[in-house]
């Protein structure tokens, strides 16, 4: 059976994991953390998880994540396929959308593991 596992984590907190596919989200969709109300809080939280999927082109880089993963499994080598998704901290953007490339690959019938890396970790005032 081949494998999937979604890494979510902040660049802030040390080098991305190895990965077949990173995406960057830092600089092309808008951070929660600039929110007062949303800044201590985490993609556990729905408010986060709204914000975050509200955002333009989120629903459209999950869906062509989950295509990607979807290539990559089917390609000749059968391997497992390791996804990086990462933010400035990992508590916000870079969890949500694991959440949700994991969710659009289970439409697929597709099991994928998650590991959010840093969402426990402190905020880091920038």
């Amino acid at each position: 059976m081949t494998a999937v596992r979604i890494t979510s984590f902040g660049y802030l907190h040390g080098e991305p994991p190895a990965a077949h596919l990173t995406v960057d989200l830092r600089h092309h969709f808008r951070d929660p953390h600039v929110s007062p109300q949303l800044r201590n809080m985490t993609a556990r939280d729905s408010e986060v998880r709204r914000a975050v999927l509200a955002t333009a082109g989120v629903p459209a880089l999950v869906e062509a994540m989950s295509d990607a993963v979807v290539a990559y499994l089917h390609g000749p080598g059968g391997q497992a396929v390791e996804v990086a998704v990462g933010c400035a901290g990992g508590r916000h953007r870079a969890a949500v959308v694991a959440d949700a490339i994991q969710t659009a690959l289970a439409d697929e019938d597709i099991t994928a593991t998650i590991v959010h890396r840093d969402l426990d970790k402190p905020v880091i005032d920038r």
